[in-house]
């Protein structure tokens, strides 16, 4: 089985000596595509490109997307880096668990998708609905007083974690489905929650917290696109089923 390629994404980065740093990271660790979204930056500020150094290159041909959804749309995988204590019921991993899981899976060699690695904003991380467009989510082993590590050391610390277990045995017996594609996930619950909204089952105020715990329980079956695929099926029929019947 090949090993598949990993995208580095960065959630509105502000500072650009980070995203250069960021940026010569990805050189050091083999990583060949970083993606920016919504920077708050100039990505070629002369302060990112005196810091990218040998991945200059990289940096100046880094995609920028409008929102998290777009970065990873065509990942296989994804998993985000979080260092906030206030994440709520999100379960956190740690790095060798959610790396490991992210290098697995039956990937075939026509199968050219990449991995994504998701990090956040300097000050503030990723939000939580962010981190539930990720099907895992890890931590660092830092004090617990104090976790947020600077943007471009957690890029260091999780590459080189990646690149350790890129170099372990391969487990093929190991292998799961890939989940289903974030975009693919959400657009089925928003069909659901419209459906729930409209026959009273959620209230307005309330159905944001409640698709999040039904977002939670499907991330956690690691749900894959077949059953999604089924599930929104069931959504649009009732909802067919629904508007017909109406007087």
């Amino acid at each position: 089985m090949k090993r598949p390629q990993t995208v580095v994404v960065l959630v509105e980065p502000a500072g650009p000596i980070n995203v250069g740093s960021v940026a010569r990271l990805c050189a050091n660790f083999e990583v060949r595509e970083l993606r920016l979204v919504s920077p708050v930056c100039d990505p070629q500020d002369p302060e990112a490109c005196r810091m990218a150094v040998h991945g200059l290159e990289l940096l100046k041909t880094a995609r920028s997307c409008t929102s998290l959804l777009e970065a990873v749309a065509d990942c296989r995988r994804v998993v985000a880096s979080c260092g906030r204590l206030d994440h709520g019921s999100i379960p956190l991993h740690a790095p060798e668990e959610a790396l490991g899981w992210l290098l697995t899976g039956r990937q075939d060699q026509s199968d050219d998708r990449p991995v994504a690695v998701v990090f956040g904003r300097e000050d503030r991380g990723l939000s939580n609905d962010e981190l539930r467009l990720c099907q895992r989510v890890l931590t660092l082993h830092s004090s617990g007083s104090y976790p947020s590590l600077n943007l471009s050391h957690a890029v260091a610390v999780v590459l080189h974690e990646l690149a350790r277990l890129q170099t372990l045995p391969e487990h093929d017996g190991d292998a799961e489905p890939d989940p289903a594609p974030p975009r693919q996930l959400d657009h089925c619950l928003e069909d659901a929650s419209d459906l729930l909204l409209d026959v009273g089952f959620l209230l307005p105020h309330t159905a944001a917290a409640r698709m999040n715990k039904v977002r939670d329980l499907l991330q956690r079956a690691s749900i894959q696109a077949g059953e999604v695929a089924l599930i929104r099926g069931m959504v649009r029929q009732l909802r067919w089923a629904l508007t017909t019947r109406r007087p």
